[in-house]
């Protein structure tokens, strides 16, 4: 008995088999093998054909098939995880009516400002928990005062996971996760919100119908089933966007629990049982993949942008030519915590929300020319990425966030001891690595919403831990000094 995972990137679309018993993948592969296009008609557009993911999970889906040599019949279950606030347009025939604004567009930035003005800052944050901001509901708003003509031919908007189901089940649906994302849940009334559909003149027929997040969702109809070599009557039962579903593939469901990915930008997801928000709307609250009106689990989601990418602007310009991230960590790790007095804030990559979307870019402060050099920069910039990450999680902390385990994958920055040690050693959480992706993530979910598995628990008793980092109590001064250091110099 096996389960089907789909993971829908901007870069990729990557599909995995995974044994239900056993819980180990037996077959994964991603297509296209270089990045998928991004077309840019325009300065800050960012648009991609939802064609274009059906394709390429085709030809990902044939080698994993090929490979494993499973057949089709034995796959019990599909679950689907998407790229967040992607906008889909179809018609009455289910025709995609325009390529899909994805979400690093950032054309409907003025609609989302205006209309967080227009309906009350209060409203949108104490309601929908965000700002409209860029997100997909501003992106519709785009369409509907630019492309008027083709807004009237709307039957139905989607996100790039409720396309991707749409095209295996024949049937338009969505989740509460998903409508949050694209900012059109009111999380006071349970409902659509109607603050949104007011404001920007959407007609709530456009929306639509909404399913569970672990739940039938569909059958894999005749024709699908045939253009994919997929067995008819396959369920659909799982579907969630990439940060939520990342968060699934660590096991983080409970209050307290974080998962967090440190590549060129950084990631921290943490899970909040109680609806609040942050006044300055630093942070990204959603509909976690196990929230109900019964029971409040909200994925608080923090971005850092820079983040692996001062990592690798120093190994480029810095450290000793030549010399791999692994040498780069030895010779970093012979200084002592706080770098010598040297602080670096990260902020090289574009405005930073946590930070009121400031552009203030990349700053070291404290180099002494008579006693510092290379090791103590090469520290400090990873200090620096971490202290960010703990400024981020101080206001996860004020919403109510009790930080007391970070999961993440055996990856990027976690790969160097000097990040793992410090992040617990300035958050007093425990950092937990483990083998896995989305794709294998989206397989458990289906197996979850199948009913195979009967709790997360079961579903994620086999994920492989791979390492473990305990806060270190003798050194909890020095970190916390370092930081109260970098955090006079924002």
């Amino acid at each position: 008995m096996y389960l089907l995972g789909i993971d829908v990137g901007s870069s990729s679309v990557k599909a995995s088999l995974v044994n239900a018993e056993n819980g180990k993948c037996v077959a994964s592969d991603f297509s296209p093998k270089v990045e998928m296009e991004i077309t840019a008609l325009k300065s800050g557009w960012a648009e991609q054909h939802p064609d274009s993911w059906w394709n390429n999970f085709k030809a990902a889906l044939k080698n994993i098939l090929s490979e494993s040599g499973v057949n089709s019949s034995d796959i019990k279950a599909i679950g689907i995880s998407y790229q967040m606030h992607g906008l889909v347009l179809v018609d009455k025939n289910q025709q995609v009516l325009r390529p899909s604004i994805i979400w690093c567009d950032s054309r409907a930035v003025p609609y989302g400002e205006k209309a967080f003005k227009g309906i009350g800052e209060e409203q949108c944050l104490s309601h929908l928990l965000n700002s409209p901001g860029n997100f997909t509901a501003s992106k519709l708003a785009w369409v509907k005062e630019n492309e008027p003509e083709l807004f009237a031919k709307i039957d139905k908007i989607m996100l790039p996971g409720d396309y991707i189901a749409m095209k295996l089940t024949g049937d338009i649906t969505t989740t509460v996760s998903g409508l949050s994302e694209g900012i059109f849940w009111d999380f006071q009334n349970n409902c659509v919100s109607e603050d949104i559909l007011n404001y920007y003149g959407f007609d709530k027929s456009i929306i639509p119908a909404i399913l569970p997040t672990f739940a039938e969702q569909g059958k894999v109809t005749a024709f699908a089933a045939k253009e994919l070599g997929l067995a008819e009557g396959t369920p659909v039962t799982y579907r969630a966007g990439d940060q939520p579903n990342n968060a699934l593939s660590l096991n983080v469901f409970n209050p307290g629990e974080i998962a967090a990915t440190a590549g060129t930008s950084g990631v921290v997801y943490g899970v909040n049982g109680n609806v609040k928000y942050d006044p300055q709307s630093r942070v990204n609250t959603f509909a976690h993949v196990n929230h109900t009106s019964e029971s409040t689990r909200l994925g608080v989601l923090l971005c850092v942008n820079g983040t692996g990418i001062l990592n690798s602007w120093m190994k480029k310009n810095v450290a000793p030519e030549n010399m791999s991230y692994k040498e780069i960590d030895a010779m970093a790790e012979k200084i002592a915590i706080g770098s010598g007095g040297i602080s670096i804030l990260p902020f090289g990559n574009g405005a930073e929300r946590m930070l009121g979307n400031k552009e203030t870019g990349c700053s070291i402060h404290g180099i002494n020319f008579n006693k510092h050099g290379k090791a103590e920069i090469l520290r400090a910039a990873q200090e620096g990425i971490v202290f960010a990450f703990a400024y981020g999680m101080e206001v996860m902390q004020g919403m109510g966030i009790d930080t007391r385990i970070i999961r993440a994958g055996f990856a990027n920055m976690f790969m160097s001891s000097i990040f793992r040690d410090t992040l617990a050693g300035v958050t007093g959480a425990t950092i937990e690595l483990f083998n896995t992706d989305g794709s294998v993530g989206a397989a458990k979910g289906a197996g979850i919403g199948a009913g195979i598995y009967k709790s997360n628990v079961e579903a994620f008793s086999t994920l492989e831990k791979l390492k473990s980092t305990e806060p270190d109590a003798k050194n909890e001064t020095a970190y916390k000094e370092a930081y109260e250091l970098w955090k006079s110099k924002l």
